[in-house]
């Protein structure tokens, strides 16, 4: 019966997905080796803030509270209210702040160094200047030796993330569709 009703999940996350394609730039949830990959970069060994952009229905949401200790917080940034409700509902944790509203934003929301940033944002939907924005006020947030890990479709905003943070990766997911992650570390103060 699990099996069915989480079947019935993935495509019903599917079919939101392709309606908000534009805004959620995924047409199904992440992968598990994916959701691992991405949180990768979270330190484990204190209390953490993370902020995520793009938080869709919790998937990589869930991956980083299993990650974070008792005492950490997540920032969790989604500007569809559909799936900000959904997240509400299906994960009650005190250490999540959901943020009805984008990542352009953020600094509107935060007053706080963050350890470590979580996205699955479009930056292919998104303007340069957009796109540039949000990286930039990511990296003025993150302290010296702190991750930005960002999964995209695509290797296109690559150059983007190079050209504001100081070591960059990029791993590619043979999956469908092919999925790559983007891990950016701050490493100059």
């Amino acid at each position: 019966m699990t099996n069915k009703k989480n079947l019935k999940q993935k495509l019903k996350t599917s079919i939101e997905f392709s309606k908000n394609l534009f805004i959620t730039g995924a047409i199904t949830e992440t992968s598990r080796k994916v959701e691992i990959e991405i949180c990768k970069h979270i330190p484990i060994d204190r209390d953490v803030t993370v902020v995520e952009f793009g938080m869709g229905h919790g998937n990589i949401t869930k991956a980083i509270l299993d990650k974070i200790s008792p005492n950490s917080n997540l920032y969790a940034f989604e500007v569809n209210g559909e799936f900000c409700d959904y997240v509400r509902k299906s994960i009650p944790d005190d250490r999540l702040t959901i943020i009805n509203d984008g990542a352009e934003n953020m600094i509107n929301h935060l007053h706080l160094k963050i350890d470590c940033v979580i996205s699955s944002i479009p930056f292919s939907f998104f303007s340069k200047e957009k796109g540039m924005g949000i990286i930039q006020d990511a990296y003025n947030f993150l302290p010296y030796g702190s991750y930005f890990s960002q999964v995209l479709y695509t290797k296109f905003n690559f150059k983007k993330f190079q050209i504001i943070f100081d070591d960059c990766e990029i791993i590619k997911f043979r999956s469908f569709p092919t999925e790559y992650i983007y891990h950016c570390q701050k490493t100059i103060d």
